[in-house]
C-alpha cells in the first residue's frame, strides 16, 4: 500500500515555543501559516507539523500524490483507492472520504493504541 510522504502532526500548546525548539534541533520552517497556528518544519527528509489548537493528540499523517520533499508525484494511490483496500482488509475507520468525488480528501483511522492516522489528499 502506498500511502504517500510521511509526517507527524504534533498538537503544541505553543506554535513559537515548539518552533524555537524543533528549530534547535536543525528543523527549518518551510510552510504553514503562524497567523493560523501552524507550522511545517523540516530537517532533512523528516517532516512534522505543529499545530496550536486545532486537535488533541499527535496524529501520524500520510499523503498520496507527493513524495517526502512535498514535490508532487506523477503516480500515486488516491485515497479513495487507499479507503477501498483498508476496508476490505477489515480496518475501521474514523472518517472517510467522499467515495463520489474526485482530488483532495481525507480519511482517518486509529491503530490498536488508539495512536491516530490520517492519510490526507490535497490534490
Amino acid at each position: 500500500m502506498r500511502l504517500g510522504a510521511f509526517s507527524v502532526s504534533l498538537a503544541v500548546k505553543d506554535l513559537e515555543a515548539s518552533k524555537s525548539f524543533y528549530e534547535q534541533l536543525g528543523f527549518e520552517s518551510t510552510g504553514g501559516d503562524p497567523q493560523q497556528n501552524w507550522l511545517i518544519m523540516k530537517n532533512g527528509d523528516h517532516v512534522i507539523g505543529l499545530f496550536q489548537g486545532m486537535f488533541e493528540g499527535n496524529i501520524l499523517t500520510f499523503n498520496p500524490g507527493w513524495d517526502q520533499s512535498g514535490s508532487e508525484l506523477d503516480s500515486f494511490a488516491d485515497v479513495r483507492e487507499l479507503q477501498r483496500e483498508l476496508k476490505e482488509r477489515g480496518i475501521a475507520l474514523i472518517s472517510e472520504a467522499d467515495d463520489s468525488t474526485e482530488g483532495p480528501a481525507s480519511l482517518m483511522l486509529a491503530d490498536p493504541d488508539g495512536n491516530q492516522i490520517m492519510i490526507d489528499q490535497h490534490r
